[in-house]
């Protein structure tokens, strides 16, 4: 889950003048960690045997 903390530090290493197009990519890249992190937990993972058989097919 993004905090307000996380996004915070995120919003603090861009450069003192970001465009809201920088701000909006630095929140969408956060979100799809924590989606990724998320689905990880949860055992939502190919391993790259089975990636591998899919782009065979």
């Amino acid at each position: 889950m993004l905090t307000k903390e996380r996004i915070k530090k995120s919003i603090d290493t861009l450069s003192e003048e970001p465009s809201i197009d920088e701000v909006i990519d630095t929140l969408i890249l956060l979100e799809k960690i924590d989606q990724g992190l998320k689905d990880v937990a949860e055992g939502n993972v190919y391993t790259t045997d089975e990636v591998v058989k899919h782009l065979l097919k």
